[in-house]
């Protein structure tokens, strides 16, 4: 079962990028949790998706509330520094705190999701990647620890892909991944006298709304999509990385967490979480167990970020002298 707030102090949470993916589940997750929810992204009704996908902010919110929370949909294009700048504005005025940013923008673009070698990749939208992908959550984390900052608690969240500094996709994608892991951990530096913590997080292989299209199920049937895909049995529902930051942020000493990139598997372990099945979910495991004994090229790669961290580790253990 997800953690439960208390009815008398419901957390209050921005999840940014909400309209679908794990946004949209992180948010819902946060409705079991009884929170107040402000669910923002570009997408709202009479104005689709410029992905040409269906999902809207209105449908997360409503979902959020039928769930027992408070869903409250804002639409909010989060490279717009005052737009930004108003959201948290709104919040602060309308419930006087803030206690969890979690940040998904830009989690489904189709700029970052083509795989090419550096030399193949198109640079024409190369700029508006950056801006949507990383320059985005530095604009959304900068509004919230202000607020943050004001009453000494809360926590960000910073939504990757993979739990190791670099995954693939083309340069663009790898660029802003890696970055909003470096600035997750920048923000919990900058952020820990305020006893405000952050990190960054990824869910497994994700059965967002786009994952069931692409398999052609439904999330009631999802497990036919193993048919064309083994490693689609093993997916998570978008549920389970919400669940994870719910646990995140019910827990007391969640600055231990501060800094680190971790993973929806890697807390579900920790506090003893289930998908929406009610089943346990662990992607690492079969990610180590499977996905590297087939391809040996991976494992070749894992190996030489190994070699880099290393490295690294050893050359700033000298500086300390340890």
């Amino acid at each position: 079962m997800p953690p439960r707030v208390s009815k008398n102090r419901p957390l209050v949470a921005v999840v940014a990028g909400s309209t679908r993916g794990a946004g949209r589940g992180i948010a819902r997750a946060l409705g079991e949790a009884g929170a107040i929810v402000y669910c923002t992204g570009r997408s709202v009704r009479g104005a689709p998706s410029a992905y040409g996908l269906p999902e809207t902010i209105e449908e997360t919110a409503e979902q959020v509330t039928s769930l027992g929370g408070a869903g409250i949909a804002v639409q909010v294009d989060h490279t717009d520094e005052s737009a930004v700048e108003a959201l948290f504005a709104r919040v602060a005025s309308e419930q006087g705190r803030l206690d969890v940013l979690a940040d998904s923008v830009a989690g489904e673009d189709p700029i970052l999701q083509a795989w090419s070698h550096v030399w193949d990749t198109n640079l024409d939208h190369a700029m508006d990647g950056l801006r949507q992908g990383l320059l985005s959550r530095v604009i959304t984390a900068k509004h919230a620890a202000t607020l943050m900052r004001r009453k000494k608690r809360g926590l960000i969240v910073e939504i990757t892909e993979a739990d190791f500094p670099f995954y693939g996709g083309n340069v663009i994608h790898d660029l802003v991944k890696t970055g909003i892991k470096g600035l997750a951990f920048r923000l919990a530096e900058e952020l820990r006298g305020s006893k405000v913590a952050a990190v960054s997080m990824t869910p497994g292989f994700l059965r967002s709304e786009s994952m069931l299209r692409y398999f052609k199920v439904t999330e009631a049937n999802w497990r036919d999509g193993g048919k064309k895909d083994p490693h689609f049995l093993h997916s998570e529902s978008p549920l389970l990385i919400g669940r994870a930051i719910v646990a995140l942020a019910k827990d007391p000493d969640v600055m231990r967490w501060s800094g680190h990139l971790t993973s929806s598997w890697e807390v579900a372990r920790e506090y003893g979480l289930s998908d929406a099945d009610g089943t346990p979910r662990d992607w690492g495991v079969h990610w180590k167990d499977v996905v590297m004994v087939e391809m040996p090229v991976m494992k070749e790669g894992t190996n030489r970020q190994i070699e880099w961290l290393e490295r690294v580790a050893g050359r700033l253990r000298w500086y300390v002298g340890t």
